[in-house]
């Protein structure tokens, strides 16, 4: 979703007030974030939480 979108990891990173190495880890697996980065990532990209979690192939929130 973040590359689909042009957002470089140091951007989003920035914009979330993390390091540029987290989303990196986030991105291979490495490591999972927390549910409070979790919300925060998908406020950003303006997904759902499952979309994230690959708990369903619709990105749209449900509110």
């Amino acid at each position: 979703m973040r590359k689909a979108r042009y957002i470089t990891q140091l951007k989003m990173a920035l914009d979330l007030n993390m390091s540029q190495n987290t989303i990196s880890r986030y991105e291979t697996g490495e490591r999972e974030p927390g549910l409070a980065e979790l919300v925060k990532i998908a406020d950003y990209l303006n997904v759902s939480v499952d979309y994230l979690l690959e708990r369903t192939e619709n990105p749209e929130i449900n509110k």
